[in-house]
């Protein structure tokens, strides 16, 4: 059983149809959808018949909304009601692997971890890096000490790349201490080594954490555990849309560490829902 906490939002995906050109119209796709790292995450690794509990915050309004687009990938929902703000939204503009975020996290910044039941902590805790952003660092550390206290594994995706350079590399990282799984993307592990070379930022960061996960896209992903590292290849895959990719990596990468699979065979069960991932529009199976 694994517990998910983070963030859940309206996601709205636009992909021009040719150059954007300022200051006139773009002929686009656009579609709008439910996503948020955390709740994209908490969808792949519910269709990998893992039991999930999801806990985010939402507008009062959206609750019912969120919790059954939850429950139809098979997540049990723990949605907390926000009377004050809206539900976060991102605008996704899509260039082929590129994207760029338009954020507003409304309801997300408001969220209160100390009101998740014991109950609801398993095997592993789940924490978006974006819930750190927002959370006090007492509460970031509760939670952490609940769940290892629960006997839970700690794993968390970093973000943000920008997020952690406007909140602050040294103080992102403090907030992390405690977490046993990383899995960063290419640019938020520069971002918080300071090295430019996979091998170098795995290396960096598992001086802090006991097992790193670093996906790079098409180039694959590096992981590191101890002394061990392993570079894979990325699994070919027609890019449609690469929202969600790092959220299924994450998803089958963690699912087969629970079942004590190796390094190797976690990382390639990784790439291959990645590259699944990659093929469909928008963050979720």
């Amino acid at each position: 059983m694994v517990l998910v906490v983070g963030d859940v939002i309206d996601d709205i995906l636009v992909r021009p149809k040719g150059p954007i050109r300022n200051n006139t119209d773009v002929e686009s796709e656009i579609l709008i959808s439910a996503g948020g790292s955390a709740a994209n995450f908490a969808s792949w690794l519910a269709s990998l018949a893992t039991k999930v509990n999801f806990v985010g915050r939402v507008a009062t309004a959206d609750v019912e909304k969120h919790a059954e687009n939850l429950k139809a990938y098979g997540v049990t929902p723990h949605l907390q009601a926000d009377d004050s703000s809206p539900t976060g939204s991102i605008v996704v503009l899509v260039q082929g692997e590129d994207r760029t975020f338009l954020t507003d996290r409304g309801a997300n910044k408001n969220l209160d971890v100390s009101l998740i039941p014991d109950e609801l902590f398993g095997d592993l805790v789940y924490l978006s890096g974006y819930s750190l952003l927002s959370l006090s660092p007492r509460a970031v550390k509760a939670l952490i000490q609940r769940a290892h206290s629960h006997g839970a594994k700690v794993a968390c995706d970093p973000g943000s790349a920008g997020f952690i350079e406007d909140f602050g590399v040294k103080r992102f990282l403090e907030a992390l201490e405690g977490v046993d799984i990383l899995l960063p993307n290419l640019e938020e592990g520069r971002v918080l080594s300071g090295e430019d070379r996979p091998e170098l930022i795995c290396g960096f960061l598992a001086e802090r954490f006991e097992t790193v996960a670093l996906t790079m896209g098409q180039d694959g992903c590096a992981v590191q555990r101890g002394d061990e590292y392993l570079r894979l290849e990325a699994v070919a895959a027609d890019i449609v849309d690469s929202t969600g990719a790092g959220d299924a990596f994450a998803a089958a990468f963690l699912d087969q560490l629970a079942k004590a699979a190796d390094l190797t065979a976690a990382a390639t069960a990784g790439v291959r829902l990645g590259a699944i991932a990659v093929t469909l529009t928008g963050g979720r199976p």
